[in-house]
């Protein structure tokens, strides 16, 4: 064997893909990096600033102060504080004199109300987690799969080409049955394809997805609302008249019949729901975002893949409406760009096709390898393997089979390009 075979044998053999090492189930990622965000934020944060606030609640004790009379003992005062806290009523009096009460109660259940928050926060996750990870998981595997096999098929085809090509005695010959293998699509294997079109049908994935941030947009919303909502009637009342004259106390003279009292905290919680509130606006864009994602294809991923035989779906145009499973799968495909060990070899491959001469000529990666290999030195000048007038092969059924561009038509001058590649 010549120097130049044994090294064309080396670099097919390096440009195999190893096995993966461990299994893939547990290194895919089932959420986008956005997502990931949006989850980590939208639930971690008030969980955060409700800690806090507990925290500071409990190392300092009571939430209010009230100004009791002079005349109370230090239980008085005590009690005082614990009754006003108990009811957080607001007394006090209209413009025509008559007596109204407005309650409080909802600075008191605010932090309880953020932890409600976080958990709706967190139900889209769960939706998705349950509803459509475990179907995702299994098609993501398979793709990865089939994509890293695809690779490896090309090469290890065109390894069987160098063989057949070194023990023909008719080089002519060899050539007439390689041009005769494309024309009818012997080098493609079209099962990814096709289940890469079925998933163009489906909707499951794309409905949940989309189901998951309208969810989260309308918590987002709902939250802000409500928060406007207590900075418009609650949140700028730091100051309160309480009354204590009930039930037992109520004919007591020597207790007056209001007593004025501030909240302690009050600044805490206001802050607190404005950084909320702000995050939480700054989000929706985001959310947003996301889900409008679904309404173009990801072609860079595609084009690249497009290297492999029978993945043309760019080429023969056949992406149709992008709101389908198979625009969710593309897009969780560019988060798991690093399980697909074929991406940079083909991404590698596409960049060194641009910049190749006759780069019409080479279609998939098995043309490219071929031109590697060395294989062009053995073909022929000039050789007839092919009508010129007609090279698609009617099929038994009468139709035509589908070509990738530039295979459609090989006149004897393309014939020599694509076999020089």
């Amino acid at each position: 064997m010549s120097l130049s075979h044994t090294a064309a044998e080396y670099m097919l053999s390096d440009a195999l893909l190893p096995d993966p090492g461990g299994s893939r189930a547990k290194g895919l990622r089932l959420e986008l990096p956005s997502d990931r965000l949006l989850k980590f934020v939208t639930v971690g944060l008030p969980l955060f600033l409700v800690s806090l606030a507990f925290a500071r609640e409990f190392s300092t004790g009571s939430q209010i102060s009230c100004f009791s009379p002079t005349n109370f003992t230090g239980k008085q005062s005590a009690y005082v504080d614990t009754a006003c806290w108990d009811s957080l009523v607001h007394h006090g009096f209209d413009t025509e004199g008559h007596a109204v009460t407005k309650s409080l109660w909802a600075l008191k259940v605010f932090p309880y109300s953020l932890l409600v928050v976080a958990v709706l926060m967190y139900m889209p996750y769960l939706l998705w987690r349950y509803a459509a990870a475990p179907a995702l998981h299994s098609d993501l595997l398979f793709i990865i799969d089939e994509l890293d096999k695809s690779y490896n098929r090309s090469v290890r085809l065109v390894q069987h080409m160098r063989k057949v090509q070194q023990a023909s005695a008719e080089p002519e010959r060899f050539w007439e049955e390689y041009e005769r293998a494309r024309r009818e699509r012997y080098f493609e294997f079209p099962l990814l394809e096709r289940y890469l079109t079925c998933k163009q049908h489906a909707h499951s994935l794309v409905f949940i997805y989309i189901l998951r941030n309208l969810l989260l947009l309308l918590f987002l919303a709902a939250t802000c609302l409500y928060l406007v909502f207590l900075h418009l009637n609650i949140f700028f009342q730091d100051e309160f008249s309480c009354s204590i004259k009930t039930g037992l106390l109520q004919a007591e003279p020597h207790i007056p019949l209001l007593i004025p009292c501030k909240l302690v905290f009050f600044s805490i919680f206001q802050l607190i729901s404005l950084s909320i509130g702000g995050v939480y606006v700054l989000l929706m864009p985001v959310v947003i975002y996301n889900a409008l994602q679904l309404c173009q294809w990801d072609k860079g991923l595609l084009a690249v893949y497009e290297m492999l035989p029978a993945f043309d779906l760019l080429s023969r145009k056949m992406l149709t409406c992008p709101v389908n499973d198979l625009n969710v799968i593309l897009l969780f495909l560019r988060a798991n760009i690093s399980e697909l060990t074929s991406f940079s070899r083909l991404n590698a491959v596409s960049a060194l096709r641009e910049a190749t001469a006759n780069k019409q000529d080479i279609d998939t990666v098995v043309d490219f390898m071929t031109l590697l290999a060395g294989l062009e030195t053995t073909k022929p000048k000039h050789h007839a393997c092919a009508p010129e007038t007609d090279s698609s092969v009617p099929l038994s059924n009468g139709g035509v089979p589908e070509m990738k561009p530039g295979v459609e038509v090989m006149g004897k001058a393309s014939r020599d390009s694509l076999g020089s590649a």
